[in-house]
């Protein structure tokens, strides 16, 4: 498998990623950014994989998604959960659905909880064995934090979410695993992020904060505590994100 990982940090902090199969080139591209649609496109170019899906996580609310326009450019699937409400058209996805590129094995696991429509795909490389190898978490499970539940919904309710995505999804999940998160140190979808862009189950039990308060009401009260500032904007991106707003923020 080719797996790249993208830290953007100018105008936002965001983690994209590029990863596929490169003896049948064949790439996908998840949570892109729009200032690096055309680096896509080089970087495609550079390590002989054409782009065959574009995924976003989830509609963005702290920056604008390059997924339209790097779908668009490339003849890409775009692909976003079916719940995505959104005014245009997409490959919709829904809980346990597989997307295959060569021998990469993307399987959906629906995550709601950072907004409604959030997702995460547990990546398989074939050419190595059946086990999954690794998780991208968007803004769900994060290093050493998890995303904050009020830009799309209800706090309480976005936490109720989250907390059912995290510890009847994504923690029942090898220890294992390596989780690939969509922000850092530095972004507004966290409060106490790492500078270290990766981890793995077992040690985000072990070390995150909010995964050790196990109990419901434990971690949806800490959900709602010392919510940062949210992002300038983030109404008016995200509805420009889901194709509501033609002009951009």
């Amino acid at each position: 498998m080719l797996f790249r990982q993208y830290l953007h940090h100018d105008p936002v902090v965001a983690i994209s990623y590029f990863f596929g199969c490169g003896s049948r080139s064949q790439g996908v591209v998840v949570d892109p950014v729009e200032e690096a649609v055309d680096f896509y496109i080089e970087e495609s170019k550079r390590l002989g994989m054409d782009i065959r899906y574009v995924i976003d996580t989830h509609l963005h609310a702290d920056h604008i998604s390059g997924a339209r326009e790097l779908a668009k450019k490339t003849g890409a699937a775009y692909v976003m959960h079916q719940s995505a409400a959104t005014a245009f058209p997409f490959q919709s996805v829904e809980d346990g659905d597989e997307i295959v590129a060569g021998n990469t094995v993307i399987r959906i696991l629906h995550t709601p909880g950072h907004t409604p429509e959030h997702f995460s795909l547990v990546v398989t490389d074939r050419a190595r064995g059946d086990d999954p190898w690794f998780i991208v978490t968007g803004h769900t499970l994060m290093v050493g934090d998890v995303g904050r539940t009020e830009l799309a919904s209800d706090v309480k309710a976005g936490a109720m979410q989250l907390y059912e995505s995290l510890f009847q999804k994504i923690l029942v999940l090898p220890d294992e695993l390596e989780v690939y998160p969509g922000a850092y140190s530095g972004s507004v979808c966290g409060r106490s992020l790492s500078g270290k862009p990766s981890s793995t189950i077992g040690f985000e039990k072990k070390s995150n904060k909010a995964l050790r308060l196990k109990e419901r009401e434990a971690f949806v009260a800490f959900m709602t505590e010392n919510i940062p500032e949210p992002p300038a904007g983030y109404q008016e991106i995200r509805a420009y994100n889901s194709g509501f707003q033609t002009n951009k923020p």
